[in-house]
């Protein structure tokens, strides 16, 4: 089948089948770090590159590696031919790696993150830099997350990928592109658009741990050729990975979602087009992942829940004219969502005269309304200095969360509302200086207002201007690719630390020292980065590498503080502080081979030092030159793709990551990990049958971790680590179906 695109209106192939602080030392250090693996790896890649070249000159039949296009930018511009780090995938990688859920395809981009403490990990990390948890404060997201743009920032439990058809991952600041939500990158999930033919799919997966999946969608003409549609519904059910012995059951930790897609794209002329997208997201899941012995064997009396209902709508106007293609974009989005834990980890009556039993449970409304009008020029301008293309727009957006808090030790539930309005103007320019030069310059200017009310009688209305851009240099031949400099400027706005505000007011001791903690500032970071991008080979070699250092002042970093209670057991207050300043260093590589017309190869690759120059955390520690929390100084993925005849593909991945600390505020590490993957399939015209299996070694390792405090009464409540575990072996069948 093949698809019509907005853009032009022609019928294109679907894209991409299978796709002083810095200092000597430490650029030295980043360069020179290379495990064996990753050697042998690298010259198995290259030599069979260059083996299939020679090869490929006898018989013409080493494929090359299709072209790849970033639509998450203001154009839609080439992989190849874009100034910045990113990384993307699209529906071909997703189905190699058996990927239901955002969180199964992260590990594929460098220098990546992802973080726990919730049933699916919706806090990501780029560089070093995001979020790894919401309890009572509103959250400002350094990592945008945006799904057929609607804004799902710090809403990651709904980014279920069944037809999607490419997601984009944009490393460092994106500061004319998305403002204040991408202070450390932007990530773009985009489904598949309707078709002008008839098509239908089926897929279905069973599995261990009571896995069952059920996804269909279907797309074709409606009514005339000019009106087409595109439906996709898909549900994913699982008893979970943990055990509770306290109740004898296995699935206090399930998993049930369910994800609804509408799209429909009206074309009346040439000229013009309509997408409209309505999705419904239902996020069922439990949460009961923590366990006082460290085991996937939990004591929990009352399990938690976390969950997650979105409804949204997006509409997206395209008119272009002779010399200005006019966009209209707006959306609205409403998520419900309830997260609840049992803060004791255990049961009544588990040590009676030490215990102590509570539940805590975060029930949040968000509405999202945004709209955005975007001016661009489709044939360059003729001036003096070269040919001039240009991008100009008008930005608003509305966020309204509510929160109520009901926690065992309250006397009253807490409640809060948090209100931010956005207004921001950007612009872009490309100005071809020759036919090999082109500088890029783009400047957003935003103002956020914001208004914070709860039930404590707190009321604060914080307001930042803020500005952000970029300026790149590139210079591309067909012969060396793309050479490229860049500079750009990121913001986060500043806000209020509603848990601290919240906090009941009964120790004067405690409050005075909380009070330093109750607002925090605005952060900046300031981005460089020097890269190659080219395609080598006659196509059959793709590579991007890219160096980059980024600066950080008034960093806002995430701390807590634990405050004892009169029975011996503590109280966990998280809260967002600034310390003064950090820098983030490091090199991203990404390596794609056509090594022969049945195989293909992949070597994906991030360094990173990520560290604090000044900062003196809560407990009044001094954390200069330590590493940042969730920043692993090496991760890769590496895999193969073959093809051994007509009907089969076999698939195998190998990715691992370097350990990393949980927290700024203690000591405790995940552990370096690699996990293997397998996947294979017989394939037929109309269908497929895959055998696979995901951490295949049953690695044990870990999303999320605590070791500032004591929660086990049998102990006398002693200060020690607790972590939640991750994924164990996964095994599956999945047949897929399609007309």
């Amino acid at each position: 089948m093949k698809q019509l695109t907005a853009k032009n209106f022609s019928l294109k192939p679907t894209l991409a089948r299978h796709r002083d602080h810095i200092h000597r030392d430490h650029i030295g250090k980043i360069l020179r770090w290379q495990t064996g693996a990753q050697h042998a790896f690298l010259g198995t890649l290259l030599s069979l590159t260059f083996v299939a070249s020679g090869h490929a000159q006898e018989t013409s039949k080493v494929p090359t590696l299709e072209e790849i296009i970033v639509t998450a930018e203001l154009r839609d511009t080439p992989w190849l031919s874009q100034p910045s780090s990113s990384s993307v995938m699209d529906a071909s990688q997703i189905q190699e790696r058996t990927a239901i859920h955002l969180e199964n395809l992260l590990q594929l981009a460098p220098n990546v993150n992802l973080a726990g403490g919730s049933s699916r990990a919706r806090f990501y990390q780029i560089r070093g830099v995001g979020e790894r948890s919401q309890f009572v404060d509103p959250l400002n997201p350094s990592v945008g997350l945006l799904i057929d743009g609607i804004d799902f920032s710090g809403l990651g439990s709904g980014a279920t990928l069944f037809d999607i058809e490419q997601v984009e991952i944009l490393r460092g600041p994106q500061g004319t592109l998305h403002g204040a939500n991408a202070l450390a990158g932007l990530i773009n999930m985009r489904s598949a658009a309707p078709e002008s033919e008839f098509g239908a799919r089926l897929q279905s997966t069973v599995g261990d741990y009571g896995r069952r999946e059920l996804g269909v969608s279907v797309t074709g003409p409606l009514a005339t050729e000019k009106l087409l549609f595109r439906i996709a519904a898909f549900q994913h059910r699982s008893d979970g990975f943990m055990d509770n012995s306290f109740l004898n059951r296995s699935d206090n930790n399930a998993r049930d979602e369910t994800s609804l897609r509408g799209r429909l794209r009206w074309i009346p002329n040439a000229s013009q087009s309509l997408d409209v997208t309505l999705a419904h997201i239902d996020i069922d899941n439990g949460y009961d992942a923590f366990s006082l012995d460290n085991t996937r064997t939990t004591l929990s009396d009352m399990p938690g829940n976390d969950r997650q209902q979105s409804d949204a709508a997006g509409l997206h106007y395209r008119w272009e004219g002779d010399r200005v293609l006019t966009e209209v974009m707006a959306s609205a989005a409403t998520s419900d969502t309830d997260y609840s834990y049992d803060e004791d980890w255990s049961f009544v009556g588990i040590a009676p005269d030490l215990e102590y039993s509570s539940f805590d449970r975060y029930l949040r409304n968000r509405d999202s309304y945004s709209a955005q009008l975007r001016l661009s020029s489709t044939e360059s301008l003729a001036t003096a200095a070269g040919a001039l293309d240009w991008t100009a727009g008008l930005y608003a957006l509305q966020d309204d969360e509510s929160l109520r808090r009901e926690y065992t030790f309250l006397s009253e539930d807490f409640t809060s509302r948090f209100q931010a309005e956005t207004l921001a103007a950007y612009g872009q320019i490309d100005l071809a200086l020759s036919q090999n030069w082109t500088l890029s310059t783009g400047l957003r200017l935003a103002n956020r207002s914001m208004q914070y009310d709860d039930s404590n009688a707190i009321s604060s209305k914080p307001d930042n201007s803020l500005w952000g851009g970029k300026v790149a240099l590139k210079f591309e031949t067909d012969e060396l690719g793309m050479l490229y400099a860049a500079i750009s400027r990121g913001y986060r706005a500043g806000g209020v630390n509603a848990g601290i505000l919240a906090f009941p007011d009964d120790n004067s001791e405690v409050s005075d020292s909380l009070a330093g903690l109750r607002f925090f500032d605005e952060e900046l970071l300031y981005n460089l980065e020097i890269g190659h991008k080219g395609q080598f080979l006659d196509g059959r070699l793709r590579s991007a590498v890219t160096l980059f250092y980024m600066d950080r002042s008034d960093q806002q970093v995430r701390g807590s503080i634990v405050i004892p209670r009169g029975d011996g057991s503590t109280a966990f207050v998280d809260f967002t502080d600034n310390a003064a300043a950090g820098y983030n260093l490091g090199l991203e590589w990404e390596l794609r081979a056509a090594a022969s017309d049945t195989l293909e190869v992949y070597l994906n690759t991030g360094l990173l030092r990520a560290q604090f120059d000044e900062y003196v955390n809560a407990d009044g520690r001094d954390l200069e030159g330590r590493e940042q929390a969730h920043a692993p100084s090496y991760q890769f993925a590496a895999g193969l793709n073959w093809r051994p005849g007509k009907h089969w593909q076999a698939d195998l991945q190998w990715e691992g990551r370097d350990s990393f600390y949980f927290s700024d505020r203690h000591d405790e590490q995940s552990g370096a990990y690699t996990l293997l993957h397998l996947r294979v399939a017989y394939q037929r015209e109309n269908w497929e049958l895959a055998l696979w299996g995901r951490n295949l070694l049953d690695e044990d390792y870990f999303t999320r971790g605590f070791g500032s405090f004591g929660n086990d009464p049998r102990k006398g409540y002693i200060t020690e680590a607790y972590r939640q575990f991750a994924d164990p072996r996964q095994l599956g069948l999945s047949l897929e179906l399609r007309l």
